[in-house]
């Protein structure tokens, strides 16, 4: 089932007039941050009235974060699709080297650094040797004659032992995976990114005034990488960073990224701690909550999807990792899922958005693939109408009891139309990229000053 509900409010009668209600989207890096995209313009053609810039709540993880933010400014999902083929009148094209920018300060200073460190610690070595081997002559002769009358690796360890207990007391020891770069790209191009389309449309760069001007709560999640803690930056949270600032930290995927140092502190992936953050949600008083997770285990059944492969094992090494992580991320998003279900003092609505367990054609993409992102998107809007048509009657009871409207016709038309696309990516986009809706009740955009 591509969605999950856990409903505790009491539905029938009047909607609710002053719900408050929150969007959390969590990670995916390019693929999943595009079948995002697609599923949210999916989401977007459901709903009338209040849509998808009119939740009050943002939550954003990883790829979520790089979503969330333009969200909670007004600027729709449509748009951003626009963005990655260079459309938008709002958002400059987001290009390939903005998400592989090469970690070239590491990939040249490191090395450097250890030719530097290497130069001074020989010298140092010698220095400390030239001290100590007339300290212990008498010792160390011993020692050595009896290597020489008795060679063997036990006699040698305790001629040599000595000499390096007095190095490694007196010098100090180059740590040599600190020469290895912190990792392969650095994010600071999706930062640049961000701030400089914030500042294009005279939107804030910052979580107190978007508060004040949008009148919309943006909450971004990263994991501190020297304290293993999960932070949430936001306008009553940590607001040391900027918006963008914390869009960095929160893609920061470890390995691939180098960690995002802000005022001195490194950041990693909001995924590593946390897959979605639902608490922060409602810890914020949200009653309905959307969360949206493009990542989930996929259910290999032999000979069922695929007559190459029996076991995701025989599709190599990449294919087990994309599913050990799914599995992590999901099973930990699922017991989040279970505690709101079973905590007594919730008594709101959430909705979990995921591709189903059988979709193998999302599986099949590589996370990291920039080039797959049109693709990623038309499976995105598919998937999110498939699992909507599965659940709808209580989706549109719970949409409803919260003051969101629902056109089933609409979505079913799009869909019939998303359904004949080509397998090519210009005529994808084409369709997607039409599903611009009605203007929406949102409070208009302000300069800030």
């Amino acid at each position: 089932m591509g969605i999950s509900i856990v409903q505790k409010s009491k539905l029938g009668g009047k909607p609710k007039s002053q719900c408050r209600a929150a969007l959390v989207l969590a990670g995916g890096a390019i693929s999943g941050g595009a079948f995002k995209v697609g599923g949210l313009i999916a989401l977007n053609t459901l709903l009338t009235g209040r849509r998808v810039l009119d939740f009050d709540i943002y939550v954003g993880l990883s790829a979520g974060a790089f979503l969330a933010a333009p969200l909670s400014s007004g600027i729709g999902p449509e748009e951003l699709l626009r963005s990655l083929n260079g459309h938008s009148s709002k958002i400059g094209k987001f290009q390939p080297w903005d998400f592989y920018w090469p970690n070239i300060d590491e990939f040249l200073g490191r090395p450097a650094k250890f030719i530097k460190d290497l130069v001074t610690f020989l010298p140092e070595i010698a220095i400390t040797l030239a001290r100590f081997i007339p300290e212990h002559r008498a010792s160390l002769q011993e020692l050595l004659l009896d290597y020489l009358r008795r060679p063997s690796s036990r006699t040698l360890e305790r001629f040599l032992l000595p000499f390096i207990k007095e190095v490694m007391a007196q010098a100090e020891l180059p740590y040599g995976s600190s020469y290895i770069p912190s990792g392969f790209f650095d994010g600071s191009r999706i930062e640049t990114f961000i701030r400089h389309n914030l500042e294009k449309n005279n939107l804030p760069n910052n979580f107190r005034l978007l508060r004040l001007d949008r009148r919309k709560e943006l909450y971004i999640t990263a994991t501190n990488l020297n304290t293993a803690q999960n932070v949430v930056f936001g306008h009553d949270e940590d607001n040391s960073a900027t918006i963008s600032q914390a869009v960095m930290a929160s893609t920061a995927i470890p390995g691939f990224y180098r960690p995002a140092r802000i005022n001195g502190i490194d950041y990693v992936d909001g995924g590593v701690r946390k897959t979605a953050n639902i608490n922060v949600a409602v810890a914020k008083d949200a009653d309905l909550v959307i969360v949206y997770n493009p990542f989930r285990p996929f259910f290999n059944f032999a000979n069922r999807y695929s007559r190459r492969y029996r076991s995701i094992a025989d599709m190599g090494v990449l294919a087990v990792l994309n599913q050990s992580f799914r599995t992590l991320l999901h099973s930990r998003l699922m017991y989040g899922m279970e505690y709101f279900r079973n905590d007594p003092s919730f008594n709101g609505d959430i909705i979990l958005i995921e591709p189903t367990e059988e979709d193998q054609k999302f599986f099949d993409i590589n996370p990291l693939a920039f080039w797959q992102r049109a693709i990623s998107a038309r499976h995105g809007f598919v998937s999110v109408r498939e699992s909507i048509e599965k659940r709808y009657p209580l989706i549109k009871r719970i949409l409803n009891h919260h003051g969101f409207d629902c056109d089933r016709d609409r979505l079913n038309r799009s869909f019939s139309l998303i359904e004949r696309v080509p397998t090519d990516d210009e005529a994808i986009m084409d369709i997607l990229e039409a599903q611009t809706p009605r203007p929406n009740r949102a409070a208009p955009l302000r300069l800030v000053k």
